[in-house]
């Protein structure tokens, strides 16, 4: 599995605290640590902001309308959830967009690591994981998703995502399904 890497998407304090069910942090650190154990690189992928924003237009409608100061170094909100944080040898991408590869330097990381293979987990799945797969499968890589290692604020949405979009281009399976594969 060296061609793989495991990308655990905006699971920022701010995020997290408004979307995530109590049972899903704990499940997410077991994926996290069963990448760990099997040798998969986990990449962070936060979105994050200048002060002052130079980067949102006002013509984005999700990210014009970010109050002053959201998703910049000194918001305490943006920090990677402490549950999860990245350990000092493992790369935190920051991106510009809804997409883990907009405005960011994820394929450049990518392509220089070798990897082939990406399993996506995240907050939101209706958000970065939807757009983070869909790019990934048009630039042709191996794709699978934790479907119970993303969170959306809308049951069904994910549903629909994680067992009709989703499929179309990644395998979907559990977290405690990879765990045992990949262990």
């Amino acid at each position: 599995m060296s061609n793989t890497a495991l990308l655990v998407m905006d699971i920022q304090k701010s995020i997290v605290d408004h979307i995530a069910t109590p049972d899903y942090l704990p499940r997410l650190t077991r994926a996290v640590e069963a990448a760990r154990t099997a040798g998969i690189p986990v990449l962070h992928v936060v979105v994050g902001f200048r002060s002052g924003h130079p980067e949102a237009s006002g013509r984005n409608k999700m990210f014009g309308a970010l109050p002053e100061g959201a998703f910049t170094p000194e918001d305490p909100g943006a920090a990677i959830h402490p549950d999860l944080a990245p350990r000092p040898d493992e790369v935190v991408i920051t991106k510009r967009r809804v997409s883990a590869f907009a405005g960011s330097d994820l394929e450049m990381v990518l392509r220089s690591g070798g990897f082939t293979h990406l399993v996506l987990a995240g907050v939101a799945t209706s958000g970065v994981v939807l757009s983070t797969c869909r790019q990934a499968a048009d630039l042709d890589y191996r794709l699978t998703v934790l479907a119970d290692g993303c969170a959306d604020a809308d049951e069904e949405v994910h549903r629909v995502l994680t067992e009709k979009v989703f499929p179309r281009q990644a395998e979907v399976t559990s977290v405690e399904e990879w765990t045992k594969a990949v262990g």
